[in-house]
């Protein structure tokens, strides 16, 4: 297997991991567990959930950069000559980080201290600003992937 061949499979997967992640959490865990759990159950789901999640996406917003940088380094030499697909993904990755931080830094504290006090209504509004923030993550994310698999030249 060639360094690139390895880079490849590392940056692919890690992308799988954190959009395929944001997919199953926004269109099936969500619903099952809206329709399954009362509120407070439900909020603690989730404050167990985020917190296991976000240790992958971590190792995502490190692998992601440091492969396509190498990538970038391998097949064009370096970021003058990278074609603006490239730049493009680029801008969608430091999009998508802003997005996790915030959620991770401001919202998911929030979360936690809603869930601590058992102050449910709290609690429900922090959620649903994260649920809002990750179906931007993941469309965001469906948008990179897309950019990648059809190279589109813009």
């Amino acid at each position: 297997m060639t360094v690139y061949a390895l880079l490849y499979a590392l940056h692919v997967l890690a992308a799988v991991v954190w959009v395929g992640g944001m997919f199953f959490a926004w269109m099936v865990l969500r619903p099952a567990a809206v329709t399954a759990l009362e509120a407070p159950a439900r909020l603690r789901l989730w404050g167990e959930v985020f917190p296991r999640f976000f240790l992958f996406v971590w190792v995502c917003v490190l692998v992601l950069p440091i492969g396509g940088v190498g990538m970038l380094q391998l097949h064009f030499g370096g970021f003058e000559t990278a074609p603006k697909y490239v730049q493009v993904m680029m801008g969608l990755y430091l999009a998508m980080l802003a997005l996790f931080i915030r959620i991770q830094a401001l919202q998911l504290p929030e979360l936690k201290r809603a869930i601590a006090s058992e102050d449910w209504p709290a609690g429900g509004a922090v959620l649903g600003k994260i649920r809002r923030l990750v179906g931007l993550n993941l469309l965001i994310g469906i948008a990179v992937i897309t950019v990648a698999a059809t190279r589109a030249s813009f």
